[in-house]
């Protein structure tokens, strides 16, 4: 999915590359503390990572050298103000893919993140495709053939986690988790609201995928013909 985390304490910039960000269709999960971070991290598949070095406990860096010592290789922008070159080196020497100086150019931060999306961990698109379908996250389309439907921000991000899990199960909490992050609250039924309307539009494209309720495992897309 086109969901990445924000370590960033200061909350008037995190506001604005949160903006910059969801018009090139990527969301950001902010935390101001590595351990929120962290928490995070070990819950929602994130594709990408960008952190500040100063936040209220501690270096970013650390954040980063123990998801590399991990194994974790998610690919990761240090966004920071410190400029010397001594602190460039210590950040590329921690694991960082990418180093980006304060102040920046929205454009080029936005610019930096897609860079990285397009090398993850695992191989994956901007416009991912299973079956008969496509997403097309920077212009919130599902497509299916020559016709699109316009996806909200919440169906999108569901629908791109359910595409790149095609076919598997996906728990109930992993996709409000993909939908609405970990900081924002959610309603009882918000996810099954959702879920019907994505199906409603999956119908309006005629697709012949469609989300399916596992009961007491979760939801999968899957072809129709399977569902019978």
């Amino acid at each position: 999915m086109n969901r990445i985390l924000l370590l960033e304490d200061h909350e008037r910039l995190a506001r604005l590359i949160c903006k910059g960000l969801a018009m090139a269709g990527i969301v950001a999960d902010v935390f101001s503390r590595i351990d929120h971070a962290m928490a995070a991290l070990q819950q929602v598949p994130y594709q990408a990572l960008v952190i500040d070095r100063g936040v209220p406990d501690g270096d970013g860096l650390s954040l980063l050298q123990h998801l590399r010592a991990a194994g974790n290789a998610i690919p990761c922008l240090v966004l920071t103000a410190r400029t010397e070159l001594h602190d460039r080196v210590e950040g590329l020497d921690a694991g960082a893919d990418d180093y980006l100086a304060k102040p920046f150019a929205m454009e080029e931060l936005v610019a930096r993140v897609r860079a990285l999306m397009r090398r993850p961990v695992e191989t994956r698109t901007l416009e991912p495709q299973c079956g008969d379908l496509t997403l097309r996250p920077a212009d919130s389309l599902i497509c299916c053939g020559d016709k699109c439907e316009i996806l909200a921000q919440a169906e999108m991000q569901i629908m791109l986690l359910l595409v790149h899990r095609y076919k598997e199960s996906v728990r109930h909490s992993a996709l409000e988790a993909a939908g609405w992050g970990l900081s924002e609250a959610v309603t009882p039924n918000a996810l099954d609201v959702t879920l019907h309307r994505i199906r409603r539009k999956l119908l309006a494209i005629g697709s012949q995928q469609w989300i399916v309720n596992r009961r007491g495992i979760g939801y999968a897309l899957q072809d129709r013909k399977k569902t019978k």
